[in-house]
């Protein structure tokens, strides 16, 4: 399973994510171009020496990303406030992609149409949206407690 950002805009997200993916054992991918250099130091600061432990991926666009994702038979799993289904209640396989997208302007309309499944994080009336690292700390646990951790005390 791997947590992929589409163009993240803020380091210290794309950061705590690469910390996130190091510690749960999750590959992350960016798909580029990052609103950031990959090399800033908020990136690593948010990350912390869990950098070196990270499993990255950097795609140079989306098309790369879609046709490395195709050839290897997986599916997109987006995460979007324009959804209707819970991320609670998808079902997750091993080899998702679990999809976020710009913290400014979430996906193109191409991309959410190429998703295999588009769930949310239901939230209060009013409430726009989450942060990123928090959305993707939320739909990882839901996605490892599903195929890793159920049934263990």
């Amino acid at each position: 399973m791997s947590i992929a950002l589409y163009q993240p805009d803020i380091a210290g997200n794309a950061g705590t994510i690469l910390r996130l993916g190091a510690c749960l054992g999750l590959d992350v991918e960016i798909v580029e171009p990052a609103g950031f250099d990959l090399s800033d130091r908020a990136l690593k600061r948010a990350g912390m020496d869990y950098l070196a432990m990270a499993r990255l991926t950097r795609h140079v666009d989306f098309a790369a990303f879609d046709a490395a994702r195709r050839a290897a038979g997986r599916r997109i799993v987006l995460l979007t406030t324009k959804a209707d289904t819970a991320y609670c209640d998808v079902a997750f396989r091993p080899d998702d992609v679990l999809l976020f997208g710009r913290e400014s302007a979430g996906v193109p309309d191409a991309v959410h149409d190429l998703a295999d499944i588009r769930a949310t994080i239901p939230m209060e009336a009013g409430a726009r949206s989450l942060n990123l690292a928090v959305s993707a700390a939320m739909v990882a646990g839901e996605a490892l407690r599903q195929l890793r951790w159920q049934g263990t005390p």
